[in-house]
């Protein structure tokens, strides 16, 4: 992997995890039109650095947030904070289930199949299109809520659904306060993607992983950079509701999938 490759898809990766254009359906995408050759041995390792870079991106600029749900919860007592936490906790069921015991199902969608991928874009582009119209309100994400939107992210694990675009179009759609509902999408995803590092690192996946250390630390910059950018900007254009640039962007790239795969 070359250096300006290691900051292409590092700035790929930052842009897309907060952008509701569906991360894996573009590295899917990519991977057909590059033939796999793209994919190096250190691949594992590499996504796994970029997904820390973006983890963090999010707690930097959710970082009063982050800093006042930490305090709250360290007054133990029944607070905003620790229902929040609660909350948080319940919207990680339903992907860590799936994640845990359909492990092996999930990664066959991984296999180049673009028309799939084409189809699921599809799909996000009607949440985009229908969450944009909905009224804004000033209700918070309630418990039954974020199991909901929980779901979402579990079934946003597929290629072409894209995550941010999923929990935000489900929860705008239940009735939630459009910036509440970005800020509560960004953040559920936090705690998944340490696990997911840790679960990594404890079971040895990593072990056998090696990588360039300037790739790496080119990759994870520029994936941290964009993850700042994207994530700020996501949610001025979910409160001023410009969802509708997406849902067209997706319907435009999922159809172009779905005619090359037939082609």
């Amino acid at each position: 992997m070359d250096a300006w490759e290691a900051v292409l898809l590092g700035v790929v990766q930052g842009l897309t995890e907060f952008l509701p254009v569906s991360s894996s359906g573009h590295l899917e995408l990519g991977k057909a039109i590059l033939g796999d050759q793209s994919v190096p041995e250190e691949s594992l390792l590499f996504t796994v650095v970029l997904h820390f870079a973006t983890a963090l991106s999010t707690l930097v600029v959710f970082r009063k947030d982050v800093w006042q749900i930490i305090s709250g919860l360290f007054k133990f007592t029944w607070n905003e904070e620790t229902k929040f936490s609660l909350k948080i906790l319940l919207s990680m069921v339903p992907a860590a289930l799936i994640g845990y015991f359909f492990e092996s199902e999930l990664e066959g969608f991984f296999g180049g199949g673009i028309a799939f991928v084409g189809a699921m874009l599809i799909v996000t582009a009607i949440l985009l299109w229908l969450a944009d119209r909905a009224k804004n309100t000033g209700r918070k994400v309630s418990y039954s809520n974020a199991f909901v939107i929980g779901i979402a992210q579990a079934i946003a694990m597929l290629p072409g659904i894209s995550r941010s675009g999923a929990t935000i179009s489900t929860s705008v759609l239940l009735g939630n306060d459009k910036s509440k509902a970005a800020r509560f999408s960004f953040l559920m995803v936090v705690p998944l993607i340490f696990g997911k590092i840790a679960k990594d690192i404890v079971s040895g996946d990593l072990s056998s992983e090696s990588g360039n250390l300037v790739n790496l630390g080119l990759g994870f910059t520029a994936a941290f950079i964009a993850g700042m950018f994207a994530c700020t900007w996501m949610i001025t254009l979910v409160r001023r509701s410009k969802l509708s640039w997406f849902a067209v962007y997706c319907l435009i790239i999922g159809i172009i999938a779905i005619v090359v795969s037939f082609v």
